[in-house]
This record gives C-alpha cells, structure tokens and sequence, in this order.
C-alpha cells in the first residue's frame, strides 16, 4: 500500500480567519499573509518550502502565525476547516477501503475508489494479506489440481471465473462477477478532507484504535506525510482538534 498527500491548500485562508472575530483584519494584512504563504509554502504541493530560510523576515511572521493558529484552531474548529487536504491511496484492501468509506461524510463525500462494477480483478490481494491468505484458486494451482472450465448443473452450463463458476452467460457480466470477489483485493481512492474532519478520521484509525491494521497503517501513513509536509501538522495537533 502507497499513501500520497498530493496537496494542502487554505492555510493563508486559516491564518485570515483569525483576525475576523475581533475586527483586528485589514486589507493590507491580508495581502501580508497570503505574500507571506505564497513565499514560504510550495505552489505545487502546500508544503512547507525548504528554502525557508531565504526570507527570514517572512518565515518568522508565519512561524508567529501558524502557532497561533495551532492554539486556537483546535477549538475553534471551523478555523482549521479553511485548511484542505488531497490524498491519494493505493493498494488498501478493500474491506478497509469499506471501513475508510465510513467516514464519506467527514469528506464532504469526496472520495472516489476503484470500482468492483467498472472494472476486472484477478486473484490480486494487497500488501497486507501475501503471504496470509491463499485464495482457493491459488492453492488448487499450487497443488497442481485442475478444475474443469466448464461444467453442467441444474439444465445450466457454469463457466470457471475468478474464485469460482459463474453461469457461462453471465460469464462476462461485471455485476455477477464482482459477487466472487474477495475483501482482500486491492483498491485505489482519492479523497478531499478538511484539517478539522480528518483529525477525527485519525482519532478513530489510528494505531491506538481498533481498526483493521492495514486501515491503521494507512492512517498514520498520511499523518507522517502531514507532519513531514507542514511540521505543525502532528498527531498530537489531530487528537487535540475538538470535533
């Protein structure tokens, strides 16, 4: 399984809405800020650039901003909200790709997976259950016992598809076949998700918590990602978070 944090967008609107409530914003603040994060943040990816130290004066002004932003965002939680993050999962089993789905609300429902329907699967498992697991068809084949591709039941004629018979003219219908796939098989996503929801996306996959290890894995594999990205962004930040 590969996790990728594609981009974080919104911290210079996060750093705004600080100085909304008590009326202490001002144009040229704003302008100041959104500088300030153009020049220490990577247009491409939101991450923190690592030539920071090329601005002194602008890199200080941020660190000021950010930890403030870090004292109150996690309890004025729609602050954090502005902050938005891309990721892209691949290779997460897809009964954890279920367990991930859970919280499509926590996204906005912006999450998109492989699909069992649109598209084919073969005796294909992720990284977590190799050398676990032996799907039936593997292990006829590893015991060298063949089946029959063909064979007739009940006045029908079953063709041999991945894990087991599907009746030979239902034999290349994506909605029968997917009934023969396994939860172990390996599915891609993308999802969108604001700081504030994702800090509770961690809290409850984290390798604390009772999820499924490979769900586990791949929730504190987007935390590393994170932290690496903007080093403000800890775990301890995400358990903090009140929502």
């Amino acid at each position: 399984m590969n996790v990728y944090v594609n981009r974080i967008t919104g911290i210079d609107d996060a750093i705004v809405s600080m100085f909304m409530s008590k009326r202490s914003w001002t144009r040229e603040l704003e302008e100041d800020i959104r500088r300030t994060c153009f020049i220490v943040l990577d247009p491409i990816t939101g991450a923190v650039a690592d030539d920071i130290d090329a601005d002194k004066e602008r890199w200080n002004k941020f660190v000021g901003w950010m930890d403030s932003l870090m004292k109150w965002g996690p309890i004025h939680i729609t602050m954090l909200r502005f902050i938005n993050l891309s990721i892209t999962v691949e290779g997460l089993h897809r009964g954890g790709q279920d367990d991930w789905d859970a919280h499509a609300q926590r996204y906005n429902n912006r999450i998109i997976r492989s699909s069992t329907r649109l598209a084919r699967f073969g005796n294909e498992m992720s990284d977590f259950y190799k050398g676990k697991i032996m799907p039936t068809d593997m292990a006829l084949e590893k015991l060298g016992i063949s089946l029959p591709d063909e064979f007739e039941c009940d006045g029908d004629t079953w063709k041999k598809v991945i894990n087991g018979y599907a009746r030979k003219d239902l034999a290349e219908n994506n909605d029968v076949l997917r009934g023969l796939y396994m939860l172990s098989i390996p599915s891609n996503f993308v999802f969108n998700v604001n700081l504030t929801e994702w800090a509770h996306v961690y809290k409850e996959r984290n390798q604390n918590g009772r999820a499924n290890p490979e769900v586990k894995e791949c929730a504190e594999a987007i935390a590393d990602q994170l932290e690496k990205a903007v080093p403000w962004f800890t775990r301890d930040l995400f358990l903090a978070i009140k929502n």
